[in-house]
Formats: C-alpha cells, structure tokens, sequence
C-alpha cells in the first residue's frame, strides 16, 4: 500500500487481484475465516500475553533502573520496522506459513531456495515450544500469589494443566476460534486497562524518574544493558505478524495482514509504555526489581487484597490469550510444510470434519508443554537467539531478494524502503550480539547442527 493519490490505484488493484489471480480464495483445505478485527485480536493477544507482567523485574535488572524505558523505545522502532517486513512479505505470499513460506518463494531460484525453508522449520522445533511454554511459566508465577506454597513440582503439574486446556480449546474449526479470539482478547484488554487507570491516577514522577547516578553514561556495560532489555522488550513485542502464520485462513489477506501488523504495533507500544510507567508509578523499582507477581503487587499497594486477587485472574486469564494465539499459529507452520513435501507427511492431515492441522496442533501442544519445566530468562534468550539469524534477518534478505523478483506482485510495499530493512537489521543484529556467548552460541550451534541434519536429509531423501 502506498499513501496519498496512490491509494485509490492500489485497492483498484487490490480487488484486480482477487478476481484475476485468486489470491485472496481459500487455500485448499483451509477455510477463510479471520477478518481485520479478529487478526488485530489474534496479534496483540499474542503481544500482550504474561509477557509484560514477568519481565518487567527483568528489563530493570538488565539496565539497574527506570532508564530501561529506552530499551521499551528501542524495542517499539524495531517492531514497527520488522513488521513492515513482515507486511510486505505476507501481503506478496498470503497463504500459511509465515517465515517458511516467505524464505522458500524468495530464495527458491538460488542455491538457498531449499537450505533455508529447512533450517527455518528445523529452528522453530526449538524456539516455537521455548516461546509458548514462557507463557506457562509466566502462568505459574502468578498462580503462585493464590499458592505461596506452591513446590517445583506442584508448579509442573499446573503448566500440564494449562496447556492441555489451551490444546482443547483449539481442537476446533477456525470460525469458531475467529470468535473466542476476541473474547480473549477483551480480556486482555481489560487488564491491562485497569492497571493504566490505576496508574495514571496514582502517579507519582520522582518514583518513576528516581534514577541511579549515571544512568545514561554510555559504556560499555550500558550497551550490554540497553541490548539485554531490547531482548527482553522484543520478548514481549513478539506476536505482531501471528497472523501471518495463518494467512491461508484470513480474508482479504494483501489488506488485512499489514494493518493488523500496523495497527497491532502501535497499539501495543502505547499500551507498555503507559502500563510500564504506571506500575513503576506505585511500585519503586528497587522493589520491582525482586517481584515475581508485579501486577498483583502493583493492585494491592493501591487497593488491597481483594483487588489484586482479581487482577491475578486477569492476568492468567491473558496469559492463557498468549499461548492460545501462539499455538494457533505456530501449529499450522509444520502443516505447511508438510503440505509442500519438507517435513514429515503426518503432519499435513486436516481434522475429517474441522478441517485444521490437529497432528501439528498436538505435536506442537506437547513440545510447548515440556519447554515450560525450564527456567524464564533462559527461555527467552534461547528462543531469540536461535530465531533471529534465519527468521528475522533471513526475512529482511528475502525482501531484498522478492524486489529483484518481478514473478510476485507486491500489493503492499514497505514504506520509505529500504530504511526500515537497515534499522530492522541493525536492531536485530545487535540484540544478538549483546545476548552474551552462551546465548549467541546456543543460536549459531542450532544453525551449524540445522546444515548438517539438511545435508543428511538431502543424501536420504536422493537414496530413497
């Protein structure tokens, strides 16, 4: 989409499109059911699952104080640049997948036309779980303010609980799942609206701008932080391009995809930066900094017991929004690859009568739950660190590369490009260099071990 006079000509084009080249009719097999409103729901439901709520004592440790806001910032520009990536991508190719998708048509006339769909998906065995089973731990933490006593193991039992009930929940056809999104998704909206409410009418600015002697020297332990608490802030952003992972089951999907992204970007930037500065508002972030239930702590300093019990609620009632949206999409990323002969055919079979991917919705449901028995800041450096060189930056190439491309039509193009592809890959880049070894190890192992397992898969594929 472009702006100005060029509007009237591109949804001209746009409805061209639909009647000529078909893309905007069913996939095989899939049914177009989400709408503007139910994928909007989708992303930000992901965005804002128990991510903002665990993590916030997090960002403060990585920075030592209120001046980790800049990583929130820094954070929001990334996302925003990244989802024009992802807008222009998914606008090019809307069909299911995502990033497989998008790296095997953009690569597909070079030698890395097969090397990158694989190591995609051989990648997402590892951080697709780690990132769905986060919002289980997040979930047992704050079942931990009804259960002060709550053991290790107690805690395992109620991660299997939560993610057999979200399993169930999807075991369902898409219509269906359209609507008890933005169910979820009042709810989630609803929490995060009581906690600005109580903020912002209890602000106090010498709490929140109470900063630490030197706080904005800039060394090299600042640039360490600042990377530390966009990792973290990035943690939470992720979720903008959910929909794209069922692009094959959205209506429209050249018009809806990017302004879900958009409008899911700005929204949720707005809702962290207010919801940040209000607990910080009430809750000193010397003290923040320990609590591993800050929204609840946050309610009861302002309005006692009863309050916070019913914001906990909230709170798990969002983060169970969170991994619902995760699994919705990340389940339907083998199937595509199945569907297309690069992973194992069980796993491209539709429900007889739903007509979803119920293989890949309970592989992928029991993986998620085993991730949750690890530990929260391990999970979400693992996760980004082993996703951003072939998914993220992999993506900003395939831009490049679908340019150059002219069998595509762009029904939407990044604007002001190629500025936001340079900030994306400087943002991501530096995030993961920032990550520490073990981390920035941890990614460049998954991808040494994904070309070996692709190099013997080649020779057993050609034996056969």
């Amino acid at each position: 989409m472009r702006l100005g006079s060029d509007h009237a000509f591109n949804y001209t084009w746009l409805l061209l499109l639909e009647t000529t080249h078909g893309v905007s009719q069913e996939e095989p097999g899939l049914i177009r059911g989400f709408g503007l409103l139910q994928a909007t729901a989708l992303n930000m439901s992901n965005m804002v699952g128990v991510g903002p709520f665990i993590t916030i004592p997090l960002i403060i440790a990585a920075m030592g104080g209120p001046q980790c806001m800049l990583g929130w910032l820094l954070g929001a520009v990334l996302a925003m640049c990244d989802g024009l990536v992802w807008s222009e991508l998914a606008a090019a190719m809307p069909g299911t997948g995502g990033s497989y998708l998008y790296l095997r048509e953009a690569f597909r006339t070079t030698r890395l036309g097969g090397l990158l769909p694989f190591l995609f998906i051989w990648q997402f065995v590892f951080s697709g779980p780690l990132e769905i089973g986060s919002g289980y731990i997040g979930f047992v933490q704050y079942v931990g303010y009804f259960w002060r006593t709550m053991t290790a193991g107690q805690g395992r039992s109620i991660s299997l609980g939560a993610g057999l009930l979200v399993i169930l929940l999807l075991y369902r056809k898409i219509t269906a799942i359209g609507r008890l999104t933005v169910v979820l998704w009042i709810g989630m909206l609803a929490t995060v609206g009581w906690i600005i409410a109580g903020g912002l009418a209890n602000f106090h600015a010498s709490v929140v701008f109470d900063f630490p002697p030197n706080a904005f020297t800039f060394t090299r332990g600042f640039a360490a932080g600042l990377g530390s608490a966009m990792l973290i802030a990035m943690y939470d952003f992720m979720g903008y391009y959910d929909i794209c992972y069922v692009g094959g089951e959205v209506r429209n999907p050249e018009r809806v995809i990017p302004r879900s992204i958009i409008y899911s970007v700005l929204a949720v930037a707005v809702i962290y930066t207010l919801c940040n500065l209000s607990i910080i508002a009430v809750v000193p972030w010397r003290e923040a900094v320990n609590s591993k239930f800050i929204a609840s702590q946050f309610i009861e300093k302002l309005y006692g017991a009863r309050a916070a019990s019913a914001v906990t609620v909230l709170v798990l009632w969002t983060a169970l929004a969170s991994v619902f949206a995760l699994l919705l999409g990340y389940s339907r990323i083998p199937y595509a690859a199945a569907v297309d002969g690069h992973f194992f055919p069980v796993f491209a079979r539709l429900h007889p009568t739903g007509r979803f991917p119920h293989v890949a919705l309970l592989v992928m449901g029991g993986l998620a739950i085993v991730a949750s028995m690890f530990d929260l800041d391990a999970v979400i450096s693992a996760l980004l660190t082993s996703r951003i060189l072939i998914q993220f930056i992999g993506q900003i190439f395939a831009v490049h590369y679908l340019r150059q491309d002219r069998s595509h039509v762009r029904p939407f193009r990044m604007w002001l490009y190629p500025v936001p592809s340079v900030i994306a890959f400087i943002g991501w880049s530096y995030i993961f260099l920032t990550s520490g070894w073990n981390y920035a190890g941890f990614g460049l192992l998954t991808l040494a071990a994904g070309c070996a397992a692709y190099w013997v898969w080649k020779r057993v594929a050609r034996a056969a």
